[in-house]
Parts: C-alpha cells; sequence; structure tokens
C-alpha cells in the first residue's frame, strides 16, 4: 500500500550548503521531518553542482515522517546573470538597461531549463527567457 503524503514544502536552497538553520529548519520541523537527514541527504546529491547554485526543491512529506526529495534547475535569472557576469538585475527594469543578451545565450538557457519549463518547444522556451531577461533590465539582442 501507498504511504500517505502528509503534505509538500518548497524551499530554494544553496547546492551543498543545507543545514538547520532558516528557512530549512524550521519549513521542516512543522512537519515533523529529521531536518539534519534532509541536509545529508541533499548536501550528497547537490555537491557536483556549482557550490551556492540555488537549487530548488520539493519535498514530499508522508504521515509517517519520511519524505523523499526532487531537485529542479536553477530559476533563469541565475543562468542569466551568470552568463553576463551580473551581480544583480535592473533596480528599475522598463526604464534603465543594464546589459543585453544575444540569441545564442538565450537558446542556451532554453535548452538548459527545457525540462523544468511547461513547454516542449524550444521557440516558446526561449520567448519565456527573454520575457525573464526583459524583467531584469537586460536589453535581448536579435
Amino acid at each position: 500500500m501507498a504511504k500517505k503524503i502528509d503534505g509538500y514544502i518548497k524551499l530554494q536552497i544553496p547546492a551543498g550548503q543545507a543545514n538547520p538553520s532558516p528557512p530549512v529548519g524550521p519549513a521542516l520541523g512543522q512537519k515533523g521531518v529529521n531536518i539534519m537527514e534532509f541536509c545529508k541527504a541533499f548536501n550528497a546529491s547537490t555537491q557536483k553542482l556549482e557550490q551556492g547554485m540555488p537549487i530548488p526543491v520539493i519535498i514530499t512529506v508522508f504521515q509517517d515522517k519520511s519524505f523523499i526529495f526532487e531537485t529542479k534547475s536553477p530559476p533563469v535569472s541565475f543562468f542569466i546573470k551568470k552568463a553576463l557576469k551580473l551581480k544583480k538585475a535592473s533596480k528599475t527594469p522598463g526604464k534603465e538597461v543594464i546589459a543585453s543578451i544575444s540569441e545564442n545565450d538565450i537558446k542556451q538557457i532554453a535548452q538548459d531549463k527545457m525540462n523544468d519549463l511547461n513547454t516542449d518547444n524550444i521557440e516558446s522556451a526561449k520567448k519565456m527567457v527573454a520575457g525573464t531577461a526583459r524583467s531584469m533590465g537586460i536589453k535581448v539582442e536579435k
């Protein structure tokens, strides 16, 4: 018989840096999950990734307080900032343009994020990435 699901927890944790401090500890503690067990498992599964890369994770908690987790790829904004070597996005997007991104960079980011996007069409994925870039104050080159 399948385990009964108690709930889901969505977090964004830097790769290889899960620890019991907030936001991880309080979120898992509310559901009664063993915090150190999760931290060890998450850090082991993300140790090959770039340290500090923000990794979205969905934790499924069962009624017996056991859990499974699924990691996603980093947000599009992370890939854009990495490609352009930016520290942060524009303070006033739409008014201030802080950089420009090429069509090739957008295509590469769309391909990297394809399995986490709600489309299987590369053109639609490129439009999503370009929209995120514009909302960060970055000009999209044609």
